[in-house]
């Protein structure tokens, strides 16, 4: 049975000590008394699974978002040189507003 992180992250101690039960790893050895977090890190590690939730951003598209962000930091770039404090200004809440927009897609 092939389990993903977000399956063995919402187990209870006692369940993932069951799934370690029938493993032979190094790093699962003395699972009877171990933690969770360090538990779920080794039977992570025998099984193969990444130790990480991955995120994804859902309803927007990145890329084209993050090329704006860095068509707007070049664009910040020249601000600074020329002094332009208002325009600098604007340009650094419309950054501020598209890394957000990315936060909140994150699911």
């Amino acid at each position: 049975m092939a389990q993903t992180y977000e399956e063995l992250h919402g187990m209870t101690v006692a369940q993932l000590r069951d799934v370690a039960q029938g493993i032979e790893y190094e790093a699962l050895h003395g699972y009877s008394t171990m933690h969770k977090e360090d538990l779920l890190v080794a039977l992570c590690a025998a099984l193969g699974i990444e130790a990480h939730e991955h995120h994804e951003v859902v309803g927007i598209n990145k890329g084209a978002v993050k090329a704006k962000i860095r068509t707007l930091k070049a664009e910040r770039a020249a601000l600074i040189e020329s002094g332009d404090s208002l325009q600098l200004k604007r340009v650094r809440r419309r950054i501020r507003g598209l890394k957000r927009k990315i936060r909140k897609a994150t699911v």
